[in-house]
């Protein structure tokens, strides 16, 4: 039986819908439910991230839209024109995704950020069949070692074949490419081991990869 690529009242995660309920108790404004995917269904580049934040996505039910990590995303989205905002605001503010579109690992908010294992597989042919419909010769952008994790696992392929790495680079199934990066969190680029001229770098290559 064939999955679709979302699932708005997705509860296969009994500790996620749980944590969930609870929060839309303490936020009832927050969209506390699984977020959906965002941009063309058909873009040749997909970037995966890990889950979302409690007062970022799954604020806004947006992905990357709300927290610290969307700042960094979408001024490079916008550099490199996959975005027509430098800057977002939140759901209605005009936000175009030009042959790129957003996803998670994980759909719904985990607790401290950190989905366990059984619920990252619940998940993943959500994932898949995001893939399923990416034309040939796009390019996967796993932001994380979870999400490059999941990306193997949603392929079907041996994850000791394909180490994370920030800026590593393999060839996928049906002429498609994986690129990883380091997630372009507050710690990471607080920390400074992801710098802006380091996902700069990882974004530029997903654009010379699609542009030949």
């Amino acid at each position: 039986m064939s999955v679709k690529a979302f699932d708005p009242a997705c509860r296969r995660c009994d500790r996620l819908a749980g944590f969930l309920d609870k929060v839309k108790e303490r936020h009832p404004e927050y969209h506390c439910a699984p977020v959906a995917p965002f941009g063309p269904r058909r873009a040749r580049l997909l970037i995966v991230g890990l889950a979302p934040g409690m007062h970022g996505a799954n604020a806004s039910g947006r992905p990357f839209t709300g927290d610290y990590a969307g700042i960094l995303l979408y001024r490079t989205l916008h550099r490199y024109g996959f975005s027509n905002l430098e800057v977002v605001s939140g759901r209605g503010d005009g936000l175009l995704l030009h042959d790129c579109r957003i996803t998670n690992a994980v759909k719904c908010l985990p607790p401290e950020n950190k989905p366990t294992g059984p619920e990252v597989a619940a998940c993943n042919p959500y994932l898949a069949a995001e893939f399923r419909a990416m034309p040939s010769g796009s390019i996967v952008l796993a932001l994380g070692g979870i999400a490059h994790k999941a990306t193997i696992r949603a392929y079907g392929l041996k994850q000791t074949d394909y180490p994370f790495a920030h800026a590593a680079e393999y060839d996928l199934p049906d002429e498609r490419r994986l690129l990883a990066s380091y997630h372009c969190s507050r710690y990471n680029t607080q920390t400074k081991r992801l710098t802006e001229s380091m996902f700069d770098a990882v974004v530029r290559r997903a654009r010379d990869y699609l542009d030949g």
